[in-house]
């Protein structure tokens, strides 16, 4: 059986638009082009785009999912080594959750008694489910940043990678309490977290506002970034983007 590439579409959620780029870069051909010059997929076709999916939730960039997909084999072991990819993705992102709902809930009470968190908790605690290296494989779309990423904390010690983790951390939290307040995302406040987190990056190398501007767009389409937002507040990642969109026209111009 043959699906014409509107009905694939629907199916899978992904646009009509996607399915042809992806025809257009040899990632996904369909099974067959119609004398009408319409794109058919049959069920071969369909688990290929399945694979895709899951690939790019999990990060990768077409280009390198294209050379995965090239050298796979069998696709049930292909499809078994992505499935404990995702389990092992899906037990690092209940622990980043655990881990901000408890820091959440260590803040309340170092501001409501003013005992410092490191009495609290352990401060290693902070960083369960999320290591340095992660942050450099979220700007997997973004290859100088990351290697840019690479490189500064290669340099570092490992209380300094700490100290950039809780910081992060601490970036999260602060948007989500301004986005609780009802802070638009050009309010001033906001913007000031954003202008930290702009400076944080051009200190490692210059980013330009449509970078900036990417960057900030896949928090929101890359799923593993979307993810980790959401498991601190719900419509932070789209907040984030809104916040980092204001700020490139507003400042970067």
């Amino acid at each position: 059986m043959a699906w014409p590439i509107a009905e694939v579409a629907r199916m899978s959620g992904v646009t009509a638009r996607t399915l042809r780029h992806y025809d257009e870069i040899g990632l996904l051909p369909p099974a067959r082009v119609g004398a009408n010059g319409h794109r058919y997929y049959e069920e071969r076709q369909l688990l290929r785009l399945q694979q895709i999916l899951v690939l790019r939730a999990l990060g990768l960039g077409l280009s390198e999912i294209g050379r995965v997909l090239a050298d796979q084999v069998d696709e049930v072991q292909a499809l078994r080594g992505h499935h404990r990819r995702l389990l092992a993705e899906r037990d690092r992102l209940d622990a980043l959750a655990d881990t901000v709902a408890r820091t959440i809930t260590e803040l309340e009470q170092s501001r409501r008694d003013g005992t410092p968190m490191t009495r609290i908790n352990r401060p290693e605690n902070l960083f369960e489910g999320v290591r340095a290296d992660q942050y450099g494989e979220n700007l997997r779309d973004f290859p100088e940043q990351a290697r840019a990423v690479e490189q500064a904390i290669a340099g570092m010690s490992p209380a300094e990678i700490e100290a950039g983790q809780r910081e992060r951390t601490a970036w999260m939290i602060r948007l989500a309490e301004l986005m609780a307040a009802g802070r638009p995302a050009e309010a001033e406040p906001v913007q000031a977290e954003v202008d930290v987190q702009y400076r944080a990056l051009t200190a490692m190398r210059a980013v330009s506002a449509e970078e900036f501007r990417a960057m900030g767009r896949s928090i929101v389409e890359n799923e593993q970034r979307r993810t980790a937002y959401e498991a601190i507040a719900p419509g932070l990642a789209a907040y984030q983007r809104d916040a980092i969109e204001a700020y490139a026209a507003n400042r970067l111009g």
